[in-house]
């Protein structure tokens, strides 16, 4: 893949920056799928009933279930002034790692509640890992949703992290991002297969593995949405390699390479290790790509991956951009995705919803990309729809996984198909 800049990219294009009215989705759901991977840790929400119910909700986790996260919740008092909440909160964290002495590692998570109240909650952490250490060690971020989309909750979990890890001046790679533990085997498994053992993966299962970075770590995201956490490494020293991210055949190969040519493996060997899947995925991708070419597609800015699942879809599966919105764009993260996207495509950044729900009915494409709170009014519109939460929880990294992606997005527009064929008779 050449590293100059081509003038039909995306990259080269103006991007369309909007600030207005905004649908998102709160931070506080990134600890669905970070209290599971990270097995010795506990999330505290401070905030409300509501963001009690939220996360209820999205995990819904059964009766008999002790998961690894809970809220405590603000009452009246607490937001009226009336009751020392930093008082209350220690009291909850006392209660709590009495009854629960797996926790290695306690997350105290920022609210919008908290935040309106300004709670120091950063303070409250370093007082609180002062007093539990080494057993526990407290950990601050913010899972508001005031500015943010929902992604940015692990982003400022990762952020935190990776500012409490010591220095290391080992050499090392370092993969950033959470990932269903069958995809991050089959991560590693090529990584080994490549020669490269010495892997760090951030978020950690236990808090209790070795772990450090330092001036000859080198890094690499696994998820797009990750600028906070891209940014901290960078101040802590460490290396970058860009890439395209691993989502399809092409994507994969892609992002493999830069590992690659950064440690130095020899191109035999890398195609000995990488040929065989990727002929295999592109085989897959091409089936169900037979429903996706030519067809039109339109993201409304969500998740964050957007960009790089533009790339994907376009490049491996065929698809018409029509436009392309992300809530925030890092171009040191997805910057490889946006030289691959071609020009005619409108990338926008944040959101101004009436305009862009204009735009998508202007453009009629034949599937959208959305959040929960428009794809039901979109769909009565008779538009098709993929709901952007559900790329964030499927497995869709790396070659195994390739077809999958693709069929997330073939599905709606079959049943759309189907529908109009049931219509017509």
């Amino acid at each position: 893949m050449p590293n100059d800049l081509s003038p039909s990219a995306c990259s080269a294009a103006p991007i369309l920056k909007e600030r207005g009215q905004h649908e998102v989705f709160c931070g506080l759901t990134s600890i669905i799928w970070l209290h599971r991977k990270m097995q010795d840790a506990f999330f505290l929400v401070v905030g409300s009933r509501t963001c009690a119910h939220l996360l209820q909700s999205a995990a819904g986790v059964m009766i008999f279930a002790e998961p690894r996260f809970a809220t405590a919740i603000l009452e009246e008092t607490d937001l009226a002034g009336m009751a020392d909440a930093h008082q209350e909160l220690e009291r909850v964290v006392s209660d709590l790692l009495s009854r629960r002495s797996d926790i290695k590692r306690l997350f105290l998570v920022g609210s919008c509640p908290s935040e309106v109240i300004k709670l120091d909650l950063a303070t409250m952490a370093k007082k609180l890992s002062k007093k539990y250490q080494p057993a526990v060690n407290v950990v601050n971020f913010s899972g508001s949703g005031i500015e943010t989309t929902f992604t940015q909750g692990e982003d400022a979990c990762l952020e935190a992290v990776i500012r409490d890890l010591p220095n290391d001046d080992k050499t090392q790679l370092a993969v950033l991002g959470a990932l269903p533990d069958v995809v991050q085997d089959q991560m590693l498994r090529l990584l080994t297969d490549m020669g490269i053992e010495d892997v760090l993966v951030l978020p950690q299962q236990t808090a209790g593995s070795p772990a450090g970075v330092g001036k000859n770590t080198h890094f690499i995201c696994a998820q797009p949405f990750l600028g906070a956490a891209y940014d901290e490494m960078v101040r802590r020293g460490a290396n970058a390699i860009h890439a395209p991210f691993p989502f399809g055949a092409n994507g994969t190969t892609e992002w493999l390479a830069a590992i690659a040519k950064r440690f130095g493996v020899e191109q035999g060997k890398f195609d000995a290790v990488t040929a065989g899947p990727k002929a295999r995925a592109e085989r897959a991708i091409a089936k169900v790509s037979e429903t996706l070419t030519d067809r039109s597609i339109f993201f409304f800015p969500d998740s964050q991956l957007e960009v790089p699942l533009a790339r994907f879809l376009s490049d491996e599966c065929g698809m018409k951009l029509t436009e392309v919105g992300s809530p925030y764009i890092h171009r040191a993260l997805v910057g490889e995705d946006l030289k691959l996207i071609e020009h005619n495509a409108l990338i926008s950044e944040g959101q101004d919803v009436e305009k862009q729900l204009d735009r998508v009915t202007a453009c009629n494409p034949d599937l959208t990309v959305c959040g929960l709170g428009l794809a039901n009014p979109l769909e009565a519109q008779g538009f098709s729809t993929k709901w952007a939460i559900e790329l964030v929880f499927s497995p869709i990294h790396f070659y195994e996984q390739a077809a999958d992606l693709a069929g997330l997005f073939a599905r709606p527009i079959v049943r759309s198909d189907l529908l109009k064929v049931g219509g017509a008779i």
